[in-house]
């Protein structure tokens, strides 16, 4: 298992070292951060450096907001040349910057490489991240295995973080207390604890395609909690709420991105999968047929997944929600027989997860990813 927080000095700085890669190193920290004062870099002593590698695989793309790392990265490097190297009798121009990320078939990536001509390389950062954060939550007695379940409620979904580029939030969240689905597990605060913007700061720019949308968040009596928080206890690096998550039949997590084409995944869909739960993704387009690219299984003809089939953003929203309409009307002794079809697979994904399988291609990958370096 590869400790995350040190994934770029021990693991591809050294690969570097080893094969003699003439080139610098890049990245953010701590993980998260995107200013350019978090912009850290790794040099050769024992080679003039003809290149350098940007690892922006923590967070999403994001071309308005990050435009001051990428251009610190630019500026740091403006002393390298371009160079040229002999191919077939004919002078080729190398781009000397190239990024590696975490996302893939995406628009956002498409138009940044377009923008500073990067070559660029793909590795899944969150399932490593995933792994290690995750590591020995199968080892507790934290919540009961998934057989041993009586579930009553439909889902559990935390909603903490709403600023940024997270209206997909807000705009769940509207749809949940107009449907009456608040009875569920949920959370949504009524500011953002980070960005420190209130819910109706971003519900004010869907006030034409939703006119209610600022009633339904005033009527909510905000902010939303878990029993006994004083505000969300949650975090991307543990495993919370394991009551909630014990009472209720699946987990809707929302991702940290959602509109546009782009496949981007993070902790928080390992999150269901360590609990051993079936999972309803608020996500881009496309996010359960990523996902099972990498060996695990969803619940297609057990529920509705045909809603990770729609590219439009607000009529996938949509069919979520009446998904989750659909289940929160079941009857209980329903709902429970619900969990019980659901088993066998949230067990394959569990044991995919916990015990190899999953690390052994995340491992391919990345060494696949460092071999096209040479």
């Amino acid at each position: 298992m590869i400790r995350v927080d040190e994934i770029y000095n021990n693991v591809f700085w050294k690969w570097m070292q080893n094969n003699k890669i003439p080139s610098r190193l890049f990245f953010c920290d701590p993980p998260g951060e995107t200013s350019p004062s978090s912009l850290f870099n790794l040099g050769n002593n024992y080679t003039t450096e003809k290149g350098y590698l940007f690892f922006h695989d923590q967070e999403p793309i994001h071309l308005n907001i990050h435009e001051p790392l990428f251009s610190e990265v630019i500026r740091r490097n403006a002393d390298i040349d371009r160079f040229r190297v002999q191919s077939c009798k004919t002078m080729i121009d190398l781009d000397v910057g190239a990024i590696v990320v975490s996302e893939k078939n995406s628009d956002n990536l498409d138009k940044l490489l377009s923008r500073y001509n990067w070559k660029s390389y793909y590795y899944f950062y969150h399932g490593w991240a995933a792994l290690d954060w995750y590591r020995g939550y199968h080892r507790t007695f934290l919540i009961p295995r998934a057989r041993d379940r009586v579930p009553t409620t439909a889902f559990i979904s935390p909603n903490r973080i709403i600023g940024g580029k997270r209206d997909h939030r807000v705009l769940f969240l509207y749809h949940i207390f107009k449907n009456s689905l608040e009875n569920n597990y949920i959370t949504c605060p009524k500011v953002c604890p980070e960005e420190n913007v209130s819910v109706n700061d971003v519900a004010i720019k869907y006030t034409t395609q939703y006119p209610d949308i600022f009633d339904m968040f005033n009527n909510a009596n905000l902010p939303y909690l878990f029993k006994d928080e004083d505000t969300q206890v949650m975090s991307s690096c543990w495993i919370t709420n394991f009551n909630e998550s014990a009472d209720s039949v699946f987990y809707v997590p929302t991702e940290t991105v959602y509109f546009g084409r782009r496949w981007h995944l993070t902790e928080k869909t390992f999150k269901p999968i360590a609990l051993e739960m079936p999972f309803i993704l608020v996500a881009p387009a496309g996010s359960l047929e990523y996902l099972r690219s990498y060996g695990f299984k969803t619940f297609n003809g057990i529920i509705d997944e045909s809603y990770d089939e729609e590219t439009d953003d607000i009529k996938r929203l949509e069919k979520v929600t009446q998904l989750l309409v659909e289940i929160n009307n079941m009857s209980v002794n329903e709902k429970l027989q619900l969990h019980k079809q659901c088993l066998s697979i949230v067990e394959h994904n569990y044991n995919h997860f916990y015990f190899g399988n999953f690390e052994k291609i995340l491992w391919k990958e990345l060494t696949n990813m460092t071999s096209t370096w040479k």
